[in-house]
């Protein structure tokens, strides 16, 4: 960059006005003095100039980025990328068919859109009846080819991750089921190979999610990431980057290295499998019950309840609420301490190691924490919001009180949430837990950090070749 500078030409001597002599001139300097103070002041601006083109091209931070983004957008620049991922869980089968592009300063992928469509019930259901289980799969395909431009298709990578329930069935079934879906796939017309379809394991499922939250808060090259808990049907994760990895050797064999931009982070996670909300509400159930009962009596649901119709994996059960001491026909209520002590005794096992030093961090809590609180009115069930750990538990003593029919086995699910936050994590009664369903728009779901992770790969392996 340069400047271009004149000088003013001195007028005629004949023009000027000559001072008497001795006279002193006021509020003029010498023509030298006024080029070397516009000198100065030139080369002044020309160093700022400098400095903020170099700032804004070569060190610019993350709040630059959008903006700039945005208009290379607008004029056309971006080139669009897709993935497809479908969450088999054990509840309910999800599609997120997602929508990126390449920033345009720095290449890192943005998000632009998603699709979220979900079916129930989950593929585990369909345990004897695999080609069906397929079929509900084949649905939600159909789907993700709506947000999918049919010239994109078969540069479109499809996986799908089964999670807690299919590990929870025997090998044969979920194999069956797995080989079934692969069958699809292969004329789906998406991009696949050999891993498309697999059951993923619990530390991808806590470390994606854990990418998913921070990455739609921005916080991914930052230190002041949050804690994910996901709580899912049958298994729950906890992963945070502990703030300092020497005075928890217990971390040591669950510590894991994952990439973020430009760097990377070392995340503590883990997936605690049996303690998700209904295995441990199936646990809760079948306690001192004869083998394979299907009609089971609880003291974690409400005396009023009967037969209420609970499905786990491939079983159906009949649940009712049995009376106990504290309930009358007046004001039937549930035990509230003899359910906590059946649910500590099925639930604190499973907690291994326990995230000493999660109370360090700022949590995220979203699945089940989000839905139970929003069913519960702790916070609000479009936006999310902040509630703490001893809202949880005052909610739970006061549901359990109360005998709604309509809720029959949110009592267990509350005792169960309170107890796997209190005693499970140790997290104080006033520790704050931010409850999310999406993030500006987008879902919280380990899906988005599977497909960061996948188009990140490939891009890497076809930089390499």
């Amino acid at each position: 960059m340069g400047f271009e500078y004149e000088l003013l030409q001195q007028q005629d001597s004949s023009e000027r006005t000559q001072p008497p002599a001795g006279a002193r001139r006021k509020g003029t300097k010498s023509s030298g003095g006024v080029a070397g103070s516009n000198l100065r002041f030139s080369f002044i601006c020309l160093v700022i100039s400098a400095s903020l083109l170099i700032f804004l091209l070569g060190a610019y931070t993350d709040s630059f980025h959008p903006i700039i983004d945005g208009i290379a957008g607008k004029l056309g620049y971006h080139e669009k990328i897709y993935a497809v991922v479908i969450d088999a869980g054990s509840t309910g089968s999800r599609v997120l068919a997602f929508e990126f592009h390449h920033g345009y300063l720095d290449g890192r992928l943005v998000l632009d859109y998603e699709l979220f469509e979900q079916s129930k019930p989950g593929l585990s259901a369909f345990a004897e009846r695999p080609e069906d289980g397929a079929a509900s799969i084949g649905k939600l395909l159909e789907r993700a080819k709506t947000v999918v431009p049919q010239d994109k298709l078969s540069q479109t990578p499809l996986v799908l991750k089964a999670t807690a329930g299919l590990r929870l069935l025997k090998p044969a079934q979920a194999e069956a089921l797995l080989v079934a879906c692969r069958r699809l796939f292969r004329t789906s017309g998406f991009l696949v190979n050999e891993l498309a379809v697999e059951i993923m394991d619990g530390m991808d499922e806590g470390i994606f999610s854990w990418f998913t939250v921070n990455f739609l808060l921005g916080k991914l090259n930052g230190r002041n990431t949050v804690a994910a808990l996901d709580l899912g049907g049958g298994s729950t994760q906890v992963t945070f980057a502990p703030k300092d990895v020497s005075q928890t050797p217990l971390y040591k064999d669950f510590m894991h290295r994952v990439p973020t931009f430009r760097s990377y982070v070392e995340v503590f996670t883990n997936s605690y499998l049996g303690a998700g909300l209904h295995a441990i509400r199936h646990a809760v159930f079948t306690h001192k019950a004869a083998e394979n009962a299907t009609k089971l009596a609880s003291e974690c649901v409400n005396p009023i309840i009967r037969d209420k119709l609970f499905r786990y994996g491939t079983g159906q059960y009949h649940i009712s609420g049995k009376d106990n001491a504290k309930s009358t026909a007046e004001n039937p209520v549930v035990d509230y301490e003899l359910c906590a002590s059946i649910v500590k005794q099925k639930l604190l096992p499973t907690i291994k190691p326990k995230p000493v030093t999660l109370k360090q961090h700022e949590i995220s809590a979203f699945s089940y924490f989000f839905d139970r609180a929003i069913e519960t009115g702790l916070v609000d069930p479009i936006q999310g919001g902040e509630t703490t750990v001893g809202e949880f538990v005052s909610k739970s003593r006061e549901v359990c009180a109360d005998a709604n029919a309509d809720q029959p086995f949110m009592c267990v699910d509350l005792v169960f949430i309170s107890t796997l936050l209190e005693e499970g994590y140790g997290l104080k009664a006033k520790t704050p837990l931010k409850l999310y369903k999406k993030i500006d728009g987008h879902e919280i779901s380990w899906a988005l950090g599977c497909a960061y992770n996948i188009l990140t790969n490939r891009e890497n392996a076809m930089k390499y070749k």
